[in-house]
């Protein structure tokens, strides 16, 4: 049968706030946090820890952060977000059409589905803007997607972009971006991604492999090819073998954990602190766990850990920019759009 509709694109980030003010903070963090996704914890305990605890008492905290991240346009995530929308849909044509939405807050992704049926797409490729996977990020935005088109007499053919960790365009834009600064002036390098709980980990485990061993992610095979640590490693290895360094230059470790409970391991500040501790004076951080510059690298990398180093005695941390608004990225983002697009539907 021929298709005759458009090729409907959904690009999908985390989301932010609306503004920097606490009653926009709060209304995204309690969003966010009650996606039991997120915070897997029963329905009770989730509703009492982000209702009760979490959202009012850090939206204060959190607005003030906001208001360090924010620019005259707005917030860079969403700015980004949308520079690389419009470029996708520059290089894909009249035969696609894209939307930007955001899992939580806006866009909203209902928002951006109710445009994509209006264009009366005959398929739907969702692109979340997360290179690995992780039941919280990606998994979130694919269940939503499901529930929202469940809603619909209508479904179109849908194809669920899972990750792409160590696509060699992407890695090959955070290597060049590396390299505007000379490497050989720092004393070791930080790769930075967001945490997550352990328990997380075990929890998407099939294979029983998950934390067997303090190696257990430094290789991705059949038993962990979902595990959000191991390609977090996969990733930090791409691009350490671009730019050719060696072992002891390195660390791949986590950030922004949150509670009291064990998070994947090593964190980012324990690694500060171990190096401080060395005489570490210089580090250069990445943070490819994000396609776009946003509170998590600007604010918490670029401002609170520059300032905790600092006070160990370090000098400067300095931050490798991420993908943003590169007219590469928009051009990977669109061939691997292409390459979901023109590839065959799996068949039961």
């Amino acid at each position: 049968m021929t298709n005759m509709g458009k090729k409907g694109v959904l690009l999908v980030n985390l989301g932010t706030p609306d503004a920097p003010s606490r009653g926009a903070v709060y209304r995204y963090l309690k969003e966010f946090l009650l996606d039991p996704r997120v915070i897997d914890y029963n329905w009770l305990a989730r509703n009492l820890l982000v209702r009760g605890l979490i959202a009012p008492f850090r939206s204060g905290s959190s607005a003030k952060l906001y208001q360090i991240l924010w620019t005259p346009e707005g917030s860079p995530l969403k700015i980004y977000g949308e520079r690389v929308a419009e470029g996708v849909q520059e290089l894909l044509g009249d035969e696609f059409v894209v939307e930007l939405a955001m899992r939580y807050q806006n866009p909203s992704m209902k928002s951006a589905i109710d445009r994509l049926y209006e264009q009366q797409v005959a398929e739907i490729i969702v692109f979340p803007m997360f290179p690995q996977y992780a039941s919280a990020t990606t998994g979130s935005v694919h269940e939503e997607v499901m529930r929202l088109l469940a809603k619909k007499d209508n479904i179109p053919a849908l194809k669920l972009i899972n990750s792409y960790y160590d696509n060699n365009s992407m890695i090959d834009i955070f290597a060049d971006n590396a390299r505007q600064f000379d490497l050989d002036q720092y004393d070791h390098i930080i790769f930075s991604y967001h945490g997550l709980p352990q328990r997380q980990l075990r929890k998407a485990d099939d294979g029983n492999h998950c934390l067997q061993n303090e190696n257990c992610c430094q290789q991705i095979g059949k038993a962990n090819q979902f595990c959000y640590s191991a390609q977090c490693h996969g990733t930090t290895r791409a691009i350490v073998s671009k730019l050719g360094l060696s072992p002891d230059q390195y660390t791949t470790s986590f950030q922004s954990r949150l509670g009291p409970e064990a998070w994947v391991k090593p964190y980012t500040s324990v690694v500060l602190e171990e190096r401080a501790k060395e005489g570490a004076k210089r580090i250069l951080v990445f943070s490819p766990a994000f396609v776009s510059d946003c509170l998590e690298t600007i604010v918490e990398i670029g401002t609170e850990y520059q300032e905790e180093f600092e006070e160990m005695g370090g000098e400067k941390v300095d931050l490798v920019p991420s993908l943003n608004d590169d007219p590469r990225w928009i051009k990977t983002v669109a061939e691997l759009v292409k390459s979901y697009a023109y590839q065959p539907a799996a068949l039961s």
